[in-house]
């Protein structure tokens, strides 16, 4: 293999490396497989909700459904997931500036916003709960339990792969990557969680009719 091989995230963010005597001009650049194997695993995941998101409209059509209102703790939910895709993308754009100490910083950031996350999730299952919204006694509430806990599984996921790059050594093109990568899913969790909470929180079984002329 060339020694000279360098991958680069797709979207413009490269790391080089210098040339070895004679193989100048001769460097190569492509998509990292990391990143590539990111992008797959996200469109995986992104059916997957699809498909919940369908079975929970196609649901809110029978008689034994009652909507249930979001308990305040989501809101609180969305502003930790929010602040936490803001500093991982600070943190790519100061590594790959070669602001290492601030990048690692804000990857520390970044991932304590998304345990915060999950802690006030399981906030907001408390609330329920307390006023006797079980996953067994309304569908709806059955979906919210399934589609944030699928959601929050996600972020635990992603919470390894937040161990794996502060593990990484400052200024190394892994790091780089690694950080990159975490930015681009903390970004993608932050797009799937609004899209679940417009769905748990705005449609309705006469929208659901309407769309699929029904009404």
């Amino acid at each position: 293999m060339n020694p000279n091989l360098v991958y680069r995230v797709s979207g413009g963010d490269e790391r080089r490396g210098g040339p070895g005597p004679g193989d100048a001009g001769r460097q190569k650049a492509g998509p990292a497989p990391a990143s590539i194997g990111l992008w797959a695993f996200m469109g995986v995941v992104s059916s997957l909700f699809a498909l919940f998101l369908t079975a929970y409209a196609m649901r809110m059509d029978s008689p034994d459904w009652h909507a249930v209102a979001l308990p305040w703790q989501v809101w609180l939910s969305t502003a930790l997931l929010a602040a936490g895709s803001g500093v991982m993308l600070a943190a790519a754009r100061a590594s790959r500036a070669g602001r290492f100490q601030r990048a690692h910083r804000a990857l520390r950031l970044g991932g304590l916003a998304a345990a915060a996350f999950v802690s006030s999730q399981l906030w907001a299952w408390q609330a329920l709960l307390a006023i006797h919204v079980v996953p067994a006694n309304n569908p709806a509430g059955s979906f919210f339990y399934l589609l944030t806990a699928m959601h929050g599984l996600h972020v635990l996921g992603g919470l390894v792969g937040w161990a794996v790059a502060m593990r990484a050594a400052p200024g190394s093109v892994g790091s780089t990557l690694r950080i990159t990568l975490c930015a681009r899913y903390w970004h993608f969790l932050l797009a799937v969680w609004v899209a679940l909470l417009a769905a748990l929180g705005w449609l309705t079984p006469e929208f659901v009719r309407f769309i699929c002329g029904r009404g």
